[in-house]
């Protein structure tokens, strides 16, 4: 491992000690552009029902619609913050609307869940 690696792995091992580890998502260019990532480079998608900060999908809708989970201790820094879940778990958001995937997305980049029942967007950095 170089010295640059071994430094990297490092500063993200400080961060997750201290309580400081931030949201995985990141961009991707897709088909219908520039959207917001999640684990293994899936689409991120927003919920027209939800208001900021707050999550209207539960039961079968988070079946179809699993939300972006944060693990414990997680802080978020703007555009990010973290949703409380009727569970009590934490869940990200961008802009102050949580996040989620879609089910039917298969790889990374895929975008079918964008307008699925005129209630669902793929999530777009600003």
């Amino acid at each position: 491992m170089t010295a640059k690696a071994f430094s990297a792995v490092l500063a993200t091992a400080v961060l997750l000690a201290s309580g400081h580890a931030l949201a995985q998502a990141t961009t991707l260019e897709t088909d219908i552009g520039e959207v917001l990532v999640g684990e293994g480079e899936m689409t991120l998608y927003t919920f027209r029902n939800d208001e900021a900060g707050v999550s209207n999908c539960y039961d079968d809708c988070a079946v179809n619609w699993p939300p972006f989970l944060a693990e414990e201790g997680a802080t978020a820094e703007e555009p990010y913050s973290l949703v409380e879940r009727t569970d009590g778990t934490l869940q990200w958001a961008y802009n102050g609307m949580p996040l989620y995937y879609w089910i039917q997305d298969a790889e990374p980049g895929d975008t079918t869940g964008d307008g699925v029942g005129d209630n669902w967007d793929a999530a777009r950095p600003e």
